[in-house]
């Protein structure tokens, strides 16, 4: 029997990234709902409680079944989890008057937990609570600055402060090593040809008696479903492309390209007056993605309805839905994704989608297992709206021309430098305000455009991408120079969180 830990959900960004740092440490985490009754996963491992967006001390904040701590299993709580472990056992948890986001330095004591580590190091914090006085029998075993209390522990039970699965930990997956095998003692029986069985099996589970289609984007996520689902349905299923007007320059007749170069034979629809049109005025970015969403949905039902398709298979990736909306543990909704908060209630077609629980680097894991060429799994993110998000406001024709050469010119200039495959994710962004320039002696008024370059792993976190000083002048002077209209550019320097990568 395959090894398991098991994740209680209490809403965290973060959680499945638990999940995916166990899987890279050959374990098998499985993530559930904080409220699950102790005896459903009483051949678990060990235990974790993620963090969440709540505070214990608020009347309907969220607990696990008291019955957990008397399985005897290790318990690692985080973030969240530190204070229902501090609160339950009688400690005190407050609101913090210096809240703690981004990097800190943390300052360990020797615990097998920590075996290893540095003395001092580097970890995530995303807090406004903070424990104030230990519960009985609790010993510290860590703190910050700010924190006395940022790692605690009694026995085998386990809390911190921080956020030891996300990548700007600098030491934090050697944490959770040591807590999967030195305290919780696996073997470590995870592979990575699983990912492939399970997005199969999720597809061969769904797909039942009846043909399918499929949303394809060109990316890695609805290529890798692509392949996948031709192997498991066969000729039962037809990838679709739908053309909302909305993808960048150049993009639609690669993507053709591409598709037949892997033998996908992707129908290919036109529907860029029909999405353009259901956005005119539009300018909140949640009711862009709701009515792209929606729009997505009526052309798959129509074309479904021309195939006779029961099946509807998307490539939506954990981030996706964790920022929509969790559907284990009580998440707070970021941004709808088009494909997951905004797909009506009553879509006529039953949804499958097989890369649900995985991220960017695991898909392109899968793309690589799969043998895909490497200039389809390469490719950086690109939200399903497309330029439509990217467009701060109200879509028109006439930004839509301006961006696609603004983004054309940066993703070009960057493949130039070497530098894009460096790169997890680039864009630019149409900011709808005007600014005062001079070009050739005669004042100008022209629109304002933001780039993004982020440094990341799997889309959860993110830093700014450093550029060197004559790169990104070389790329701004190129867009200055090059598409008309455009006489300020600015770069943005913000991390994830508190920023999302995308703006809108």
């Amino acid at each position: 029997m395959v090894e398991k830990i098991a994740i209680l959900d209490f809403g965290s960004q973060y959680t499945h990234l638990i999940a995916r740092r166990m899987r890279e440490l050959r374990v098998h985490a499985i993530v559930h709902p904080y409220n699950i009754k102790a005896n459903e996963i009483s051949d678990s491992k060990g235990i974790v409680l993620s963090g969440g967006p709540q505070s214990v001390y608020e009347e309907d904040a969220p607990f696990p079944d008291p019955g957990i701590f008397d399985l005897k299993v290790p318990i690692l709580g985080i973030c969240y989890g530190l204070q229902v472990v501090g609160k339950i056992f009688g400690g005190r948890v407050v609101s913090s008057k210096v809240r703690e986001y981004g990097k800190m330095e943390f300052h360990v004591e020797d615990d097998p937990l920590f075996s290893g580590i540095s003395p001092t190091t580097i970890v995530w914090m995303s807090h406004g609570d903070r424990l104030t006085e230990l519960p009985p029998d609790f010993k510290s075993i860590g703190r910050t600055r700010n924190s006395e209390f940022a790692a605690i522990r009694s026995g085998n039970i386990y809390g911190l402060q921080f956020h030891p699965e996300v990548t700007h930990t600098a030491e934090g997956k050697k944490i959770l090593e040591n807590f999967l095998y030195s305290i919780c003692e696996v073997r470590g029986d995870w592979k990575p040809s699983s990912f492939v069985d399970i997005a199969k099996e999720e597809i061969a589970s769904k797909c039942i008696g009846g043909h399918t289609v499929l949303a394809y984007s060109g990316g890695v996520d609805s290529t890798v479903c692509s392949i996948i689902a031709k192997e498991v349905l066969g000729g039962n299923f037809t990838p679709v492309f739908v053309d909302t007007g909305f993808m960048r320059e150049g993009e639609v007749e690669e993507i053709k390209n591409g598709s037949k170069e892997l033998g996908l034979g992707v129908r290919v629809l036109n529907a860029k007056s029909r999405f353009l049109k259901t956005l005119e005025g539009v300018i909140d970015p949640e009711k862009k993605r709701l009515i792209i969403g929606r729009e997505f949905a009526s052309v798959f039902e129509e074309e479904a309805t021309g195939l006779n398709a029961k099946y509807l298979i998307q490539g939506t990736l954990y981030p996706d839905r964790i920022e929509s909306v969790s559907d284990v543990g009580p998440s707070h909704t970021i941004k709808t994704h088009h494909n997951v908060g905004a797909l009506p209630e009553d879509l006529r077609l039953e949804l499958a989608e097989p890369l649900k629980d995985f991220f960017k680097d695991e898909v392109r894991e899968i793309a690589r297992f799969l043998k895909i060429p490497k200039k389809f799994y390469k490719r950086h993110p690109f939200p399903g709206p497309g330029l439509a998000v990217r467009i701060l406001g109200e879509v028109t024709e006439e930004r839509l021309e301006v961006l696609k050469k603004v983004d054309h010119i940066y993703i070009k200039t960057l493949k130039e430098l070497g530098l894009y495959d460096l790169i997890w994710q680039a864009f630019a962004v149409f900011i709808p305000v005007k600014t005062v320039g001079v070009m050739g002696d005669k004042r100008t008024y022209g629109n304002l455009i933001g780039l993004r370059a982020v440094d990341s792993k799997d889309g959860m976190t993110a830093d700014w991408h450093h550029f060197k000083k004559e790169n990104l002048n070389l790329i701004v002077r190129r867009i200055l120079n090059e598409v008309k209209g455009v006489n300020r550019v600015v770069y943005d320097v913000s991390s994830k969180p508190p920023s999302t990568i995308e703006w809108e």
